[in-house]
Order: C-alpha cells, then sequence, then structure tokens
C-alpha cells in the first residue's frame, strides 16, 4: 500500500505544527519554502486539513496555522483513512473482471488494509514527533535543513 503524495504532506504539516516556532505563527509560505514544496499544493492541502477540524487558519496580520487539538489527539490511522478515502484497494467492476465470481482477493486486500489502519491507530502525532523529530521540525522554523541521521 503506498498513500499519495497529498496524505504524505498532510502528515507533514500536522508534524511542523506540532513544534510552535518562536518567532511566530507558522504561514502556508514557511512552510512551503521548508518543505520546499508548491504553495498552490500545500494551499489545497491546508485547507482540507481545516474543513477536516484538524488544524485552524488565522487570516491576516498576525494570522497563520496551528493544530486545532494537542497532539496526542490525533491518531494516524484516523487521518491518513480520511485523507486516502477509505476506498479499496482494487475495484473489481470498473473493468469487469472476469474471476469476479468466487474471487477471494478483494476481500483479502480490503482485511489487510483495515489491520493497516487499525495498526496506524495506535500511534498519535505526539508518539510520532519525538526529540528527534522535534528537533529537526525546530531547525526547520529556523530556516536551517534538519542533519540527516547516522545509518549504522
Amino acid at each position: 500500500m503506498q498513500i499519495t503524495r497529498f496524505t504524505d504532506l498532510s502528515l507533514r504539516v500536522l508534524m511542523y505544527l506540532t513544534v510552535p516556532p518562536d518567532s511566530g505563527p507558522v504561514t502556508i509560505d514557511e512552510i512551503a519554502t521548508r518543505f520546499d514544496v508548491s504553495r498552490h499544493h500545500l494551499a489545497k492541502v491546508v485547507h482540507r486539513l481545516g474543513q477536516s477540524g484538524w488544524i485552524v487558519a488565522t487570516r491576516g496580520k498576525g494570522g497563520g496555522l496551528a493544530l486545532a487539538q494537542p497532539p496526542s489527539q490525533y491518531r494516524l490511522g484516523e487521518v491518513v483513512r480520511e485523507l486516502e478515502g477509505g476506498e479499496s484497494l482494487i475495484d473489481c467492476t470498473s473493468q469487469p473482471c472476469v474471476l469476479l465470481q468466487g474471487c477471494n482477493v478483494r476481500a483479502a486486500l480490503n482485511d489487510a488494509q483495515q489491520a493497516f489502519y487499525e495498526r496506524l491507530d495506535t500511534y498519535t502525532l505526539a508518539d510520532v514527533v519525538r526529540q528527534q523529530t522535534a528537533t529537526s521540525i525546530i531547525a526547520l522554523h529556523r530556516g536551517r535543513r534538519p542533519s540527516s541521521p547516522v545509518t549504522a
């Protein structure tokens, strides 16, 4: 299973917002610059996150983006499930499959997808933004690229 770029960016935005900067509110322009992504695409992501009630966007001078709730209230499975649409991994009817009768592939994939979301639900946004990630986010707030992790 692979999540969309939209969902990936949404999760990164939520993670970024878990560590408020010292310099004031977080803006779309700031995140677009820090993540090196299209401002237009990011605006769509932020709009969707706002519609879902996960972030609060304040307009005007001094406005910006913030999490709507504490990071411990965001279940990753719930976020990914909603952003991905919760659709089946395969659609056996869009081009009718000759194996449709008696085939169990769709059921097996749906079971696996459900297990994926249930496992993600055991993690919160707070769980995935631990000290090392928080340090990287702080570096981004300050306009620096975080250092690459050392691999053994």
